[in-house]
């Protein structure tokens, strides 16, 4: 007996990163553009984002925090002020040296060239991420601990050239938010790095049905210049980890080297303790890689861009426009309905084309809810259902209003469904390990999974057995730091330190 047919070639089986590439296509979310590492993202997509978008910064701004916008050029001796910091993005920078373009014929040929000219007297760098740039101006608007704490957040494009681009999950140019804030005490910083990275662990899990490992990176793994990284390390199903979203502790070392200084209350010059956090366009690779299965993509309702679609089954002419008349008014209805107190975002697809064909796009789109409705329904008040958490051929038929009334709910219980699949994926995915032999066995295969270690060892041993086995420290999770006592993995050393290791994209 043949294997079924699935939407997506390969599967996710047979070619994991393949599968990936064809999902983003048949869900028209993104394609790769003229411009190196680059992509272009279409409305499917973009609608995707900008719902992350919306549900995030309403989360920001009820904790306090007010959005600004800050230079895409940021001049090259902002970076040589704090070197940690500038050396860790070195590689990845592009640099702007000149402010003009002359046209110049070429004699050989005809043709006309455009040459830079007009050098700069100090390069520019497009911004790999804000820190310097933001902290200058916070040098300028901090003058008194009264002016403190300063919570400000960007909605903006970065640039970090990257070498092996994949769509949405290593392009040269994404789109992020960057988060940056300076405080009185180190105190009030941690607590407000902490804050976030709380609030991107719990977005993660109510809103795109991912579940994370909350966690502390190590000293190698941290952001460069940060004395504390706090990550949020999701696992896609081909077992690797992603870091969807992390939380930076600066202490001193920007406020320093940009003198965000204020005057404090017992009247002493002091420096501000800032913070940075962020999370990326790369969001949407983790939820694609998440949940989606061989028929496409599978979209969380909450940041689905439309999450119900009408289909009109029209076979005869002479009860067509009945049938559309009745989608649509079950749609303006629907609408009416509210799910996390946002209405439904519902559409109806009376385009002229096949059935099937109209099904199997918005099966490869992931739409939480698709609805067919025929003659026969319109006369029985009924609607075909089909949930995108099930299989594609697998239906139920509702009457009309107990559909209308228990939409909300169905969309509920497609999150769930995806959260609970994920977290029961990646729990039996993560195992805990005590002896060296194991773990240099584990690494053998291409995607074991994860592993958990008592871990002592030094940041020179951790980057010896990171490079051995092509693995990183994803995290030291926040949960598991204060257990009992035992030797490290690799020194034998007592610890009650615990360490997950994975491979990532």
């Amino acid at each position: 007996m043949s294997a079924p047919k699935t939407a997506i070639t390969p599967t996710r089986a047979e070619d994991f990163p393949e599968w990936y590439q064809q999902v983003i296509k048949a869900a028209d979310l993104a394609e790769n553009s003229e411009t190196r590492g680059c992509m272009v993202i279409k409305p499917w997509g973009y609608g995707i984002w900008e719902l992350i978008q919306q549900q995030l910064d309403r989360r920001f701004k009820e904790t306090g925090h007010q959005n600004a916008y800050f230079p895409l050029l940021i001049p090259l001796s902002y970076l040589e002020k704090e070197a940690e910091h500038a050396e860790g993005f070195a590689t990845e920078c592009a640099v702007v040296t000149h402010h003009r373009l002359e046209a110049v014929k070429d004699e050989e040929t005809g043709k006309t060239k455009m040459i830079p000219t007009g050098e700069l007297a100090e390069p520019y760098v497009i911004r790999p991420t804000s820190e310097t740039i933001i902290g200058a101006a916070f040098s300028r608007w901090v003058q008194s601990y009264r002016d403190l704490p300063l919570l400000i957040n960007q909605w903006a494009n970065v640039m970090r050239w990257e070498m092996r681009p994949r769509l949405f999950l290593r392009t040269a140019e994404f789109l992020w938010q960057e988060g940056h804030t300076a405080h009185e005490t180190k105190e009030e910083a941690i607590a407000e790095t902490r804050l976030m990275h709380q609030v991107y662990a719990e977005f993660l899990r109510d809103h795109l049905a991912i579940p994370v490992i909350p966690g502390e990176k190590t000293e190698n793994e941290r952001f460069p210049g940060a004395d504390m990284t706090l990550t949020v390390e999701a696992m896609v199903q081909d077992r690797k980890a992603i870091q969807a979203g992390t939380s930076h502790f600066l202490g001193q070392n920007f406020s320093k080297a940009q003198d965000i200084s204020f005057t404090g209350r017992d009247g002493k010059v002091e420096h501000a303790y800032t913070t940075s956090w962020g999370v990326s366009t790369r969001m949407i690779g983790t939820l694609i890689m998440a949940h989606s299965d061989d028929d496409g993509l599978v979209l969380p309702p909450r940041v689905a861009t439309q999450q119900i679609i009408i289909i009109p089954v029209t076979p005869k002419e002479d009860s067509k426009q009945a049938v559309i008349d009745c989608c649509e008014a079950l749609a303006e209805t629907l609408r009416g309905e509210r799910f996390h107190g946002e209405p439904l975002r519902v559409h109806v697809d009376s385009r002229d084309i096949q059935g099937g064909q109209k099904k199997w796009e918005w099966v490869k789109k992931g739409v939480p809810l698709r609805v067919e409705i025929g003659p026969r329904d319109v006369e029985s008040r009924k609607v075909c259902l089909n949930r995108r958490d099930r299989a594609a051929q697998e239906k139920e038929f509702l009457e009309k209003e107990a559909f209308i009334r228990d939409a909300a709910d169905l969309l509920q219980a497609i999150h769930d469904t995806l959260l609970e699949r994920a977290s029961s994926f990646r729990d039996e995915n993560i195992v805990p390990c005590d002896a060296l032999a194991t773990f240099e066995t584990h690494w053998e295969t291409e995607n074991p999974g994860w592993l958990i270690t008592p871990w002592a060892g030094t940041p020179e041993e951790e980057d010896e057995l990171s490079k051995k086995h092509k693995i990183t420290i994803r995290c030291l999770p926040l949960d598991q730091q204060d257990g009992d006592e035992a030797p490290c993995l690799l020194t034998g050393k007592p610890t009650r330190q615990r360490a997950i290791w994975g491979r990532s994209y």
